[in-house]
Parts: C-alpha cells; structure tokens; sequence
C-alpha cells in the first residue's frame, strides 16, 4: 500500500510503513503504548536537550518551550489510556531507529552542521512518527483509540515542519532542503534494513 500523494508531500518519506504493522499493533497494544509513552517523553526531554544547548537561539527557544509541555502533555495521555485499559507501562525496549538515525548525525564537523542535524534528526522523527499515527488511525478496529491517533498525527505533523522552518531561520535554504535530501535518503535505508530484520518502531 502506497502513501498517497499528499502524505508524501507533508512528509516526504521515501518508504511507508507495512500495513501489516497495524494487525501487530492491535496484538500488542500494551507494547505499542508503552513505546508511545516513551517515544513522547524522549521528545520533551530533547527538547530541553535543544534549548539548553542553544540558549542563544531566542527564536528557537521560544519556539520549542511549549513543544516541550505539549509532548510531556501526551506522555501523560498515553499513561491514562494505559490505565483505562489495565494496562502496565512496561520497560523502555531499545530503539533501535533513533539509534540508527543519531548514527548519521555529523560528527565533527562544524557547529552549524552539527545544529543543523539535530533540528533535522527531531523533525525525521516526528514525520515518521505523524506517519505511523496516521496508518493506526486509518487501520485500527478500535473507533476510540483510531481518533486517539489521529489526533496525535495532527500533532505531529506540525512538529515536524516546526523543526524544519527553525533549521531555516538560522542557516541557508538551500543547505537545510539538500541536507534533508540525504536524511530522508538514509531514513528509507534504516527502514528497509529493520523491515528485512522484522524489527519494528512505535
């Protein structure tokens, strides 16, 4: 099943998730929450991470402060949803996506390029993310949690292009559009990788 074309537009992943992973997500809901939950608290606390790095950046800051208590808002809404149903939040699992992704980031190099693959990194991972959002609440059974997702899918998309406009304030865009390029060049190399191993991300 392709992306359709608007998707690919918002978002411009090279690579959909298969649809198959919704069937595994309604099997396993309790890990698919408990990966949620602490997907949304590593966003805050990056987030943080981001700020106090570049306390100097007066546009970023203030753009990203409420960005933190919106994604420790939806931590907390995972933790409910996990409650309402009897279900435990279980052990953080490694992600081996995100580590795949900080495995790009330039190491190095110079700051700029540095900041730039941070910005770029985050908003990766809220595309795939707004992505992953969208397929549970186009493919659940489950009416609730189906708008649950959809409302975080909103949410995330506004994220990701947050990420990419902030990259565009501090440095040239023709420098953010080709290093997004090989981002979501590489993104769809993690993607195939970890779908031929039978891996799987929130």
């Amino acid at each position: 099943m392709e992306l359709s074309q608007d998707t690919k537009n918002i978002l411009g992943l090279q690579l959909p998730t298969d649809p198959r992973w919704v069937n595994l997500a309604e099997i396993s809901l309790e890990a698919i929450l408990t990966d949620h939950a602490y997907c949304e608290q590593k966003a805050a606390t990056s987030c943080i991470s981001i700020i106090q790095r570049y306390s100097d950046k007066d546009k970023l800051v203030k753009a990203l402060a409420p960005i933190v208590t919106e994604e420790w808002g939806h931590f907390r809404l995972v933790l409910q949803e996990l409650e309402k149903r009897g279900l435990q939040l279980g052990r953080q699992r490694k992600d081996t996506y995100v580590n795949a992704l900080l495995q790009f980031q330039s190491k190095g190099g110079s700051p700029d390029a540095v900041f730039l693959d941070k910005l770029l990194t985050m908003a990766m991972i809220e595309a795939r993310s707004c992505e992953r959002f969208k397929r549970l609440s186009e493919g659940l059974n489950d009416a609730y949690l189906s708008r649950f997702y959809r409302r975080f899918m909103e949410s995330e998309a506004g994220h990701y292009t947050l990420f990419i406009e902030l990259a565009e304030e501090y440095l040239p865009k023709d420098q953010v559009r080709k290093r997004w390029t090989e981002w979501l060049k590489h993104e769809a190399s993690i993607m195939q990788e970890m779908e031929l191993r039978g891996d799987r991300i929130h």
